[in-house]
């Protein structure tokens, strides 16, 4: 791989990156929201765990690891719904 392509490739890899983690911390700073585990739909989680590193990488619907933000006080009404500690 030429030096110019290795620029540009690193160069997207970090901007995609960036953008992921840019999203996932304005709904993390967006007052009125809690993070929920266990309601996640397989690939639809919002951040990373144990498991892996990244959102939208869960493997299995209901996974008690896999969080996603919904408003405050509405994770408790979803069956199987667990409030995680920021």
């Amino acid at each position: 791989m030429s030096t110019t392509k290795l620029i540009v490739s690193t160069a997207l890899s970090s901007l995609i990156v960036t953008a992921s983690l840019a999203s996932t911390a304005f709904a993390a700073d967006k007052p009125g929201m809690e993070k929920c585990g266990g309601v996640v739909k397989a690939g639809k989680n919002d951040c990373g765990n144990a498991k892996h590193s990244c959102a939208g990488q869960s493997a299995k619907d209901g996974d008690k690891e896999e969080w996603m933000y919904v408003p405050t006080g509405s994770c408790e009404k979803i069956v199987g719904g667990e409030v995680k500690k920021k």
